[in-house]
């Protein structure tokens, strides 16, 4: 039966959080941290890992987002993250364009998501770069509303439900400081803020952002056009007129963030670590 059919979606917010907060820290524990005793009861005799299973899903925006073949060769990180684990694990993508940590909330789709998670599945949650587009007010979220969102809604809801939270900071964009080559940190504020909420929340975090600039920094900015979604006039049916975009990626760079969040819960130490391949499968 649904979980919310009897429940307001206010109520249940309330309900969420309040069992949230009754939990505390020890949820974290729980759920298999680093260094916990839940984390070494997920072993088998002898420390061999059982295997995980369960449900990634996916709460993002554009830079995530599953691409029909109308848009190709555009894709996003989460439409690819599928082929960096296990069939142990399956990935379902609700990440879609044009939204912020709030007006996910807003739509309903966090609570969609909510309606079937639970133990054993995983949320990963990037959000940061349409909270930051001040003259949008429906995307706009400050920087401080942003880190209460994930806190309240992302990291401890979905904790009450008995699922693990896994927060992502926003992915590079294709900025850069143009006498260096170096790409810079993309939205500052919003990284800091999803880090510092997961430090304090104890939930677990792929640096995104870090490991984006630190691959982007490594090819070089003429090769980054790769990544992007940098097209040429006539090389793509969808794309006739070419376009360039520093934000979206093309199918390579979908591929190569999708590997970076893989290899960065490969170090979590969860569960779920023991079930990323080190190259995709399908």
């Amino acid at each position: 039966m649904n979980r919310t059919a009897t429940v307001s979606s206010t109520s249940r917010r309330h309900l969420l959080l309040g069992a949230a907060g009754a939990l505390g820290a020890g949820v974290v524990g729980a759920l298999g941290v680093p260094g916990t005793a839940a984390a070494v009861a997920s072993s088998t005799p002898g420390g061999r890992r059982a295997a995980a299973t369960g449900t990634v899903y996916i709460a993002s925006d554009s830079t995530a987002q599953t691409y029909n073949s109308g848009y190709y060769p555009q894709a996003g990180w989460g439409q690819k993250l599928s082929s960096y684990f296990t069939s142990n694990i399956t990935v379902v993508n609700r990440a879609i364009g044009g939204r912020s940590s709030r007006s996910f909330i807003e739509q309903g789709r966090l609570a969609a998501i909510h309606d079937v998670i639970g133990p054993g599945d995983h949320l990963f949650v990037q959000f940061g770069h349409n909270d930051a587009t001040v003259g949008n007010a429906e995307r706009y979220t400050p920087p401080a509303d942003y880190k209460e969102y994930l806190r309240n809604d992302y990291i401890r809801a979905t904790r009450a439900l008995g699922a693990t939270p896994v927060v992502v900071t926003p992915v590079s964009r294709r900025s850069y400081n143009a006498s260096t080559g170096k790409f810079n940190v993309s939205f500052p504020a919003y990284v800091d803020a999803a880090k510092a909420v997961a430090r304090e929340e104890g939930a677990p975090l792929v640096d995104l952002s870090a490991a984006s600039r630190t691959y982007l920094d490594g090819i070089g900015v003429e090769a980054s056009k790769g990544i992007f979604l940098w097209l040429n006039a006539g090389q793509y049916a969808n794309f006739p007129d070419g376009v360039q975009d520093d934000t979206h990626f093309q199918e390579r760079g979908a591929v190569e963030m999708a590997r970076l969040v893989s290899r960065a819960v490969a170090g979590l130490g969860l569960p779920l670590s023991g079930e990323v391949v080190p190259v995709p499968t399908r």
